[in-house]
């Protein structure tokens, strides 16, 4: 009859101590190993499969049925004071003839403002809509020098008007 080796045959260490040849690191080991494991498969990238949840997102919010209606704008305050004769109450486009092209053209719903600049000043002319209607007047006008003093608008519009 033939015998067969053990599973864990004794090993002999340089101490004289025996210990099995197999597992050689015994439960230790083990763990260190299956630790080694889990980080290799964690570096590895992969994405859990499982059942994934349905992803909703909220429905859209709905505008009321009715909006409110729209309140009617008040009429513009025209400024008056000596030396804006020329300016208040003309159009954009008289405007340009006295002045030349804008530096600046800002149109917001249904104002307006446009700007020219000089040597002396800064001259702001802001436009509106009469109350009834129709094309949009100069009612307002601002003067200011480079650095945001204060200058006379009558002597601006003069100091920036085309001969």
């Amino acid at each position: 009859m033939l015998r067969s080796a053990p599973m864990l045959a004794p090993a002999r260490s340089g101490f004289g101590v025996s210990r099995p040849s197999r597992c050689e690191g015994g439960w230790r080991g083990l763990a260190l190993a299956a630790f080694g494991a889990a980080l290799v498969a964690g570096c590895s990238g992969a994405v859990p499969s499982g059942p994934k949840a349905p992803s909703r997102l909220p429905p859209p919010k709905r505008p009321p049925a009715h909006l409110p209606a729209p309140q009617p704008r008040p009429a513009p305050t025209i400024q008056v004071a000596p030396g804006l004769q020329g300016v208040i109450g003309t159009d954009g486009d008289a405007l340009v003839r006295q002045f030349g092209p804008p530096r600046l053209d800002i149109k917001e719903e249904d104002a307006r403002k446009l700007q020219w600049s000089g040597a002396t000043c800064i001259l702001d002319v802001y436009l509106y809509p009469p109350q009834g209607g129709g094309r949009p007047t100069a009612t307002y006008v601002d003067a200011r020098r480079g650095d945001g003093r204060e200058v006379d608008r009558a002597a601006c519009i003069a100091a920036l008007k085309r001969p």
